[in-house]
């Protein structure tokens, strides 16, 4: 909710992930930015609907789909807590299930937890199952090949996020912003693409950009800035963030984003 507050304050869109420690109805209270919900593809697709009901009576715009996490893969710094931000895991889990009695020793409570909710026998086929059932546009996460992103726009989604999971799902997968290029080339502007990753500074945002990107996710920056004072620290994060673009525009002589293009990062 902090973190709904923070992004509300700056005019950024806020995706909340369906493990939030809150109810998406109570993130949805706190906002005054918009918001789009992350789901992960569940067995029980019942509850998967559910969800997206939900989503939409709070007032949601999209649905982000995960698509590179048919399980969570081990995590050695997360095995002792209860869910990867930390929070109660309860929250937004009630409904799939207690994740109490799933820690061990091989893993985190969330790896074991995923791959009993999860389903990874997942298709592009499953996509129309999903929108009989909503009416909200669809944006898939995870998409790191041209491939991909071509398939991507066959089956009608109306955003590619590029994304590598911040590494933390296959330890050699090719960084987002090298994928980048490709798949700006691939889907030859018939979606929106995002880049999730590795976005530390207002130059990483400007980079992603100018290699063809409609937008970039902030995820452990703003993490950091909550854990160091709430919303104000989150808020914090993102002010610098586009205090620093705004600089790096004026430095690239690049007045508007649609000046950006290729050429601004081979000459930078």
């Amino acid at each position: 909710m902090a973190t709904a507050r923070a992004a509300g304050e700056h005019g950024a869109l806020f995706t909340v992930s369906m493990f939030a420690s809150r109810t998406l109805e109570d993130i949805a209270a706190a906002a005054t930015a918009p918001l789009w919900l992350q789901l992960y593809w569940l067995r029980d697709r019942e509850v998967l609907a559910a969800l997206v009901r939900r989503a939409e009576a709070a007032g949601y715009r999209a649905l982000v789909l995960t698509v590179d996490a048919p399980l969570v893969a081990r995590r050695p710094g997360i095995c002792a807590t209860a869910s990867p931000s930390g929070g109660d895991p309860r929250g937004q889990c009630r409904r799939l299930g207690d994740v109490r009695h799933h820690q061990g020793r091989d893993g985190s409570r969330i790896a074991r937890h995923s791959r009993e909710q999860f389903d990874p026998s997942v298709t592009w086929a499953d996509l129309a199952w999903l929108r009989e059932r909503t009416g909200l546009p669809l944006v898939l996460k995870g998409v790191l090949t041209a491939e991909d992103a071509r398939l991507a726009v066959e089956h009608g989604v109306q955003a590619i996020v590029v994304s590598n999971h911040g590494g933390r799902q296959l330890d050699f997968a090719v960084p987002a912003a090298d994928a980048l290029p490709e798949i700006v080339d691939a889907v030859g502007g018939r979606c929106r693409i995002v880049l999730d990753g590795a976005v530390r500074h207002g130059a990483d945002i400007a980079r992603a950009l100018c290699l063809g990107a409609d937008a970039v996710f902030v995820g452990r920056p703003v993490l950091w800035g909550l854990a160091h004072s709430g919303s104000k620290g989150a808020a914090g994060v993102l002010g610098l963030l586009i205090e620093e673009f705004d600089e790096v525009m004026a430095l690239m002589g690049a007045p508007r984003v649609q000046d950006f293009g290729r050429a601004g990062v081979i000459a930078y």
